[in-house]
């Protein structure tokens, strides 16, 4: 007898560690094993976890290996592409592949574990000298009719909440053993379907059971109804799948009679799968004709496709890039390859998936974070059965496991949306996408009326193509824009609330002709901050170094950063002062005034508090669509792409404050949202589009820019103060994040790394250790390093990894910087 070859698996585990892990492949399971395959496997001493297969081989390690307990795939569930892009993702964004994984695969991919218990087999009931407790009695009794059972199923059994205890007392007197049952969290959907046994399917068997059932009415009817729906005279093999069970039942049959003929074998229950996900159809309806414009600029992008791997498609709001990608998406399918189109917010899915979903049907898949853990599942199986061959979704889209992708569209490719803050990898959806495309040899559309500086510098520079389209569809015609000056307003007092006279009377006469509103402004709660008159005190989060946004629906103070919530105090906690009260503005405070001086109008507010539920966004946006809604009142989310013909006033709140953000990019970020939002207003050739912006200073070049939409002015002062400064583009630059309870260790600790660094790469790249605008979040304390690296000339992979060597140098040789948390984030938004 030969000896079986022994071989082995590194296996990516989803947690914070640097390597995979080997495991011993029992010789079972040794012809199954490949790459990409999930399995079960042992993990510190009592965890057991769901990995990833990333290499198979027979080479004996130095350490002791534990088994495999588990395969869970035929088929590999993750690509030798997706393999490939986890690993580079991971060193990028100086991460483990780990941590890339807990964000990649679906939790409906991983294993879950249940504890389950049983009678323990030398225990005996009836010669026990211990005195059983009525509900351990209850129990032991149970575990004689079942061999296991879960605590959740127990604790129902006996009706009570928590079995812990009456479990503690039966393992101390040895009656039980408690284990650990594995099981997938994906579970299928399944539906009841009724179909007729096959020994029915011949017309002389049929009508014997007719005669037979002449005297039951009933029963011949369930029969009858059957046959009417599923013809199975002309074809039996339209009985395989059968009628849904509730589909009979709904069709007047009655309930007992066709119970009586599944037991008597007429009828045969199963189950089916279906899936949870909604079907679509194309709709031949939907065929549109580009405008010579739109027309002029596909064939524009297909010729630059020819010589570049990723163009920039710059085309002003309402100029009609969605129909130009329809076009592009249909003829990369009619090559047979797969399109992935990534938008930055969920709020944009809806109307752009309904818009595709018309053209494309059920080869349109969606994938976002308000799907359940199941549904992703099912898109994720979707993609890899070729079910799917166009997918729409948010950031964490890049990480599906297509095979043949040809195209990837990212639209508004400028949002901030894109980049992942927390937990790592603090990835860049669109530039992981462009690293995805060549990998898979495929092409990538960049989309957006106001492109970064550092995607128009590529592009102005020939690395990307560049395309312009600088004319709106149609005849519609950009919005005028109109300044408001709060200043003025206040001193003459003509400000009502937060509405100056001039939006008011504009909202007023865009009413009153049954047009439409979109209110923006950045902040959603009621008030940024509470403040005492006599002392100032302001109320502070215990936990972060913010403030408290008082919320007025909730009637509470709230921290955006970690979600403490308290009680809005009756008088001042410092000096026992009556006079509190609200500061500054934001959505629900505007919601309010709004109702409060446009009492005939109907108000909606859409940002994070309102749009919680798993449908919130649809629901608000087919009502403000379908013209239920007069005045729309949100964050950022109603800048979006959003294409709403009836809206023909603009009003835009906020933007002294988002010009003075203490950020180098804040004037361009100033620039993209007044005009993403501006262009939500006359979009349509009979309407003729308005835009109001309150502002207490409107001489501010950036205001001036937006008026004229010279992005090109723009560019051109941004560019040259980029370069001046050292940022991008001619610069990449790296945060490195330190969090400590104590203060002092966090201060120290930077403050040595920042040494460590300058030493090796020299001074003026590593800036000094210093506090974040906010310096601290849920108890720990923050420092920062930032780091610029040149983007010719370095290698940039040396450098990542002795930044990450450095880090834990410190941690290891320095006993106070042992508990410290360094998180890096390249390329921070």
């Amino acid at each position: 007898m030969t000896e079986r070859e022994t071989f082995f698996a590194d296996v990516i585990l989803p947690a914070a560690v640097p390597n995979t892990f080997t495991y011993r492949v029992p010789f079972e399971l040794a012809e199954y094993m490949r790459k990409g395959l999930r399995v079960v496997v042992p993990f510190g001493r009592s965890k057991v976890l769901t990995g990833i297969v990333a290499n198979v081989h027979a080479k004996v390690p130095e350490y002791r290996t534990k088994y495999i307990y588990e395969v869970l795939d035929e088929q590999p569930m993750v690509t030798e592409i997706q393999l490939d892009f986890f690993k580079w993702v991971a060193e990028y964004y100086m991460c483990h592949a780990g941590e890339v994984l807990t964000v990649a695969l679906p939790s409906g991919l991983k294993i879950s574990s249940e504890s389950r218990v049983q009678a323990h087999p030398d225990f005996d009931l009836e010669a026990t000298t211990f005195e059983l407790k009525e509900k351990e009695s209850m129990l032991m009794e149970m575990l004689k009719e079942n061999d296991h059972m879960s605590f959740s199923e127990v604790a129902e059994r006996l009706s009570v909440k928590s079995i812990y205890h009456i479990i503690k007392g039966l393992l101390e007197k040895e009656a039980i053993i408690v284990f650990e049952s594995l099981k997938e969290k994906y579970k299928p959907m399944l539906e009841k379907r009724v179909r007729l046994s096959a020994d029915y399917l011949s017309e002389e068997s049929l009508e014997v059971l007719m005669a037979k059932l002449e005297k039951k009415p009933k029963q011949l009817n369930v029969l009858l109804r059957y046959l009417q729906k599923i013809p199975v005279f002309q074809d039996k093999t339209v009985n395989e799948q059968g009628i849904k069970k509730k589909d009979l039942e709904a069709a007047g049959v009655s309930v007992s009679s066709l119970k009586t003929l599944e037991k008597q074998g007429v009828f045969e229950l199963f189950d089916q799968e279906v899936s949870r996900l909604a079907e679509g159809s194309s709709d031949s309806d939907t065929e549109f004709e580009l405008s010579e414009e739109q027309a002029k600029a596909k064939g524009e992008i297909l010729t630059a496709f020819e010589s570049k791997d990723v163009v920039l498609f710059k085309g002003v709001t309402g100029s009609g890039k969605t129909e130009i990608y329809m076009e592009l998406i249909q003829h990369v399918l009619d090559g047979g390859g797969q399109v992935l189109y990534l938008l930055p917010e969920i709020a944009l899915t809806g109307q752009i998936v309904n818009r595709l979903k018309r053209f494309f049907g059920d080869r349109l898949g969606v994938y976002h974070s308000k799907f359940s853990d199941n549904e992703r599942v099912e898109v994720w199986k979707g993609v890899l059965s070729g079910r799917f061959q166009i997918v729409v979704g948010v950031r964490s889209s890049v990480f599906l496991p297509f095979d043949s992708l040809g195209l990837i569209v990212v639209d508004e490719c400028h949002e901030n949306s894109f980049k992942q803050y927390d937990p790592a990898p603090r990835y860049n959806a669109v530039d992981a996408a462009m690293v995805l495309a060549k990998k898979h040899h495929a092409k990538i559309l960049l989309g957006s009326a106001t492109p970064s500086v550092e995607q128009y510098y590529l592009a102005k520079k020939g690395i990307y193509g560049l395309v312009k389209l600088d004319k709106r569809f149609g005849d519609a015609q950009m919005p005028s824009i109109v300044f408001a000056n709060t200043r003025l307003e206040r001193k003459k007092k003509t400000l009502k609330g937060e509405f100056t006279s001039v939006l008011l009377e504009k909202i007023n006469e865009t009413v009153g002709r049954k047009e439409q509103v979109i209110l923006f402004q950045n902040r959603r709660g009621y008030s940024p901050y509470m403040s005492c008159d006599e002392c100032a005190h302001i109320p502070e989060c215990p936990q972060c170094s913010v403030s408290l946004t008082y919320h007025m629906y909730r009637d509470e103070l709230l921290c955006h950063y970690c979600g403490h919530r308290q009680g809005v105090p009756k008088t001042c906690p410092a000096c026992g002062s009556n006079e509190m009260r609200t500061v500054g503005f934001g959505t629900e405070k505007l919601e309010e005034e709004a109702n409060l001086f446009l009492p005939e109008a109907r108000v909606r507010r859409m940002d994070l508090d309102t749009t919680k539920g798993k449908h919130s966004y649809q629901i608000i946006i087919r009502e403000f669509s379908e013209g239920e809604i007069d005045i729309l009142l949100g964050t950022q989310m109603v800048s979006k792409g959003f294409d709403f013909g009836n809206v023909s006033l603009v009003g835009v709140f906020g933007v002294d404050r988002m010009l003075n953000f203490p950020d180098f990019r804040a004037h361009e970020r100033a620039y993209q949202l007044i005009t993403q939002v501006s262009g939500r207003a006359g979009r349509r050739a009979d309407r003729e589009g308005m835009v109001v912006i309150q502002t207490a200073n409107p001489d501010q070049e950036t205001l001036r820019q937006v008026v004229y939409g010279d992005f090109e002015d723009l560019y051109a002062s941004e560019i040259k103060e980029r370069e001046m400064f050292r940022y991008p583009p001619f610069f990449r630059l790296i945060r490195v994040v330190f969090k400590s309870e104590d203060p002092k260790v966090c201060e120290r600790a930077a403050s040595f790394y920042s040494q460590l660094l300058k030493e090796k790469l020299r001074p003026s790249r590593v800036s000094n250790a210093h506090e974040p605008v906010i310096s601290k979040i849920r108890n720990q304390y923050l420092r920062e390093v930032l780091v610029r690296i040149e983007r010719t000339g370095v290698k940039l992979g040396k450098v990542k990894a002795f930044m990450r060597e450095q880090a834990e140098v410190i941690k290891a040789e320095r006993k106070q910087f042992k508990g410290i948390r360094i998180n890096f984030d390249p390329d921070p938004n």
